[in-house]
């Protein structure tokens, strides 16, 4: 067990731990200060885009053009005594031309808590998939993979109660369950008892030797009583259920576990969305009963090739198989079938000439929307003040 927590910190894979927090005497609490920001051309017009055959919801949209904020993010870390940690994440970002203030997380954690079991509740980034439990400055590429668009809405994080528990086995087990007030998209209220939406994952992990390390992940969200949800453009509302089944895998590799000159890292995710229930035209009133099973995928791969320097290529793809009573009101939401597959390429190069500082130039070849939508974004990442490791 030992072993492998400790090759996974090698590979910048630690989890960002209460223990950290302890460690940390210079500021009660420890302050950080993520500075994101982004520079986008795009070939056509981003303001209308659609996913044929997916009713967008959250934040799916595309970057604004040219200079905009990322997500800046205010951190502050701290033990608040020797049973509770504290964390509180303020995120800045450019929508449409304004400046968004949002909570993106808050929550105490538990320390001690019997059998080795962790709590943490309050706001907090669920740990379904893979990538959604990660801050957006962690992320391999400037944006979300094609699939948290689609259904996710670019990230999933609620109010709710977390259960984490990590198995005393060889292998690194760790099972996770969430109770969530599912105020959140894919969700919408939570007339279920205060209950709106729930999770279970399991998490499974190992090393290879002394120069890999590999992690498995299944995970499951559910909401029974979606009410109301309405999806990014405010024109149609749902109510019915949501269910999310994730499957993940990552591998990375490093030359005996130094990841400072070289090393490589490959994830891969596979979402499914299946949904019943209502859509209405918010505008005309007029409905349609609607059965919806939408998927999709992304794989890609970052290579770290010299100090400082690495480059990475991904590629997502959606389907989805949608019916519904009044094609009228389909059409509307997006949700007719379409015999357009939508496909997103991308591929990157970064310097990062500290674990402190990210410059980055991504191109996206984007075939999501029904016309092509070809991209250059240049991106850069500062970290200021204490800021700590990385989950897996």
């Amino acid at each position: 067990m030992k072993t492998l927590r400790y090759s996974l910190c090698l590979l910048g894979a630690c989890t960002l731990s209460p223990a950290w927090a302890a460690n940390n005497t210079s500021y009660n609490p420890a302050i950080s200060l993520i500075l994101d920001g982004l520079y986008t051309d795009y070939q056509k017009d981003p303001s209308n885009y659609t996913i044929p055959g997916f009713n967008l919801g959250g934040e799916a949209g595309l970057a604004d053009p040219g200079f905009s904020l990322g997500e800046t993010e205010l951190v502050m870390t701290s033990n608040i005594d020797s049973h509770f940690y504290g964390n509180a994440t303020f995120s800045m970002a450019s929508e449409g031309g304004d400046t968004v203030l949002s909570l993106e997380e808050v929550y105490a954690q538990t320390l001690d808590a019997p059998a080795g079991m962790v709590i943490k509740f309050g706001r907090f980034f669920s740990n379904l998939g893979y990538l959604n439990r990660h801050h957006s400055h962690t992320w391999d590429f400037a944006d979300a993979p094609l699939v948290y668009n689609a259904l996710l809405g670019g990230g999933l994080n609620d109010d709710g109660v977390q259960f984490s528990y990590v198995m005393p086995t060889d292998l690194y087990i760790e099972l996770t369950g969430e109770l969530l007030s599912g105020n959140a998209y894919p969700a919408a209220g939570n007339d279920n008892g205060g209950i709106g939406a729930s999770m279970f994952a399991i998490k499974m992990g190992d090393d290879i030797g002394d120069s890999h390390s590999w992690e498995l992940g299944l995970s499951h969200w559910n909401a029974d009583k979606v009410k109301g949800r309405t999806d990014a453009a405010g024109a149609i509302s749902f109510d019915g259920n949501s269910d999310v089944n994730a499957f993940d895998l990552i591998y990375k590799w490093a030359p005996y576990g130094n990841m400072v000159e070289r090393n490589f890292r490959f994830v891969l995710e596979y979402l499914d969305r299946s949904e019943s229930g209502d859509i209405t035209d918010i505008n005309t009133t007029a409905t349609s009963s609607y059965s919806g099973d939408q998927s999709g995928w992304y794989a890609q791969a970052v290579y770290q090739f010299m100090q400082h320097w690495s480059m990475g290529v991904r590629r997502g793809e959606l389907d989805s198989n949608n019916s519904g009573s009044n094609t009228t009101v389909m059409t509307t939401a997006g949700l007719n079938n379409s015999d357009h597959k939508p496909v997103r390429n991308s591929a990157m190069v970064q310097w990062k000439p500290s674990e402190f500082s990210r410059l980055r130039l991504q191109y996206n070849d984007d075939q999501s929307a029904s016309e092509t939508n070809r991209a250059i974004m240049l991106q850069y990442t500062f970290a200021l003040g204490s800021h700590g490791a990385h989950q897996f």
